[in-house]
């Protein structure tokens, strides 16, 4: 029986359970029920979660590279060794991450990767091998990518991956094909209202994300939990074991979607040029991604693709970032 309805039952049936238990023989009472309300036990925390408490010593700033959305231009170059090794294996290697609701995802209906990132990355297999769905997917982790460009296991990775200086040291990047604002995602009637309010409060970031430096810079009261994915982070907030969620808005845009019971708050922290990763030395691959972004800018179809995708949660009023050449 529910405990609620025990609690409603009238007096005068209280007092005949009563007088029926008086009325057992000694071996045949039920045990003393306990009234002692049960402790609560905080569920696990993903695998792979990490604490860093307030005040955590932070990272090295990284050397000035000047624009470090600076690309190189589509054509050019006669030497093509990375695209001719694509066209021959008849595949493109691309690393993205399956648990990026908006921009990469299991579609629930057909089990097929969907979203804004996969179908950039189509419009790189359409024009290179003839057939955008001459893809293999690499599954990575953000913490992983530049791991998987400088190894080579993957040819590019399209992962909501922010251009930087201190990244453009390991890996290079095409043009910018999408702009983001780091902002933070809490439940609703929090009194979170920003990144102010977040000061001795608990705050999940994903490893091997421009937005865990940045949130330790700007707000080095709070204390961080790092996990491997965004869909890690939901989880944690919907247990309560932080507060928050801080990243970009573009990937709180699918949290959001996922439990309507959060909401993005505060001011913009941040402006995040998105860019395709590529290895170091691979330049006539990144000039033919530039390329292909220069097309899919002047054809209409980023603006078809950013409004099937990002446009209800994000607003329909964005634009594809201009190019930025450095050559």
């Amino acid at each position: 029986m529910n405990r609620g309805l025990i609690r409603l039952l009238p007096a005068a049936v209280a007092g005949v359970l009563a007088l029926a238990l008086a009325g057992c023989a000694d071996g045949d009472a039920p045990a003393p029920h306990s009234t002692r309300a049960p402790s609560y036990v905080e569920p696990p925390l993903p695998s792979g979660a990490i604490t860093a408490q307030a005040n955590a010593p932070l990272p090295p700033a990284a050397a000035n590279c000047g624009d470090p959305t600076a690309s190189l231009r589509p054509g050019g170059g006669a030497s093509t060794p990375n695209l001719d090794a694509i066209r021959a294996r008849g595949r493109l290697l691309v690393g993205l991450d399956p648990g990026s609701n908006l921009f990469s995802f299991r579609d629930p209906t057909t089990g097929a990767l969907a979203g804004f990132d996969v179908e950039i990355a189509r419009e790189l297999a359409r024009d290179l091998l003839g057939n955008p769905d001459s893809i293999e997917y690499r599954i990575l982790g953000s913490a992983d990518r530049e791991k998987a460009l400088q190894e080579h296991t993957v040819d590019v990775v399209v992962k909501t991956m922010t251009i930087n200086c201190e990244r453009r040291q390991r890996v290079t990047f095409s043009t910018s094909y999408l702009q983001a604002h780091q902002r933070v995602l809490t439940v609703h009637n929090s009194g979170i209202g920003g990144l102010a309010d977040l000061a001795g409060k608990r705050v999940c970031v994903v490893r091997g994300t421009t937005s865990l430096d940045l949130i330790r810079v700007q707000q080095p009261a709070v204390s961080v939990l790092t996990v491997p994915s965004w869909a890690d982070c939901l989880v944690v907030l919907q247990q309560r074991q932080v507060d928050a969620i801080s990243t970009d808005d573009t990937v709180l845009a699918g949290l959001a979607v996922q439990d309507p019971a959060t909401e993005v708050v505060g001011p913009n922290l941040s402006t995040e040029q998105y860019g395709i990763g590529i290895s170091q030395g691979s330049d006539d691959l990144v000039r033919f991604v530039n390329g292909t972004l220069e097309r899919i800018r002047s054809d209409g179809t980023w603006n078809r693709l950013y409004h099937r995708w990002l446009a209800t949660e994000l607003g329909d009023a964005a634009i594809p970032p201009p190019p930025r050449y450095q050559d």
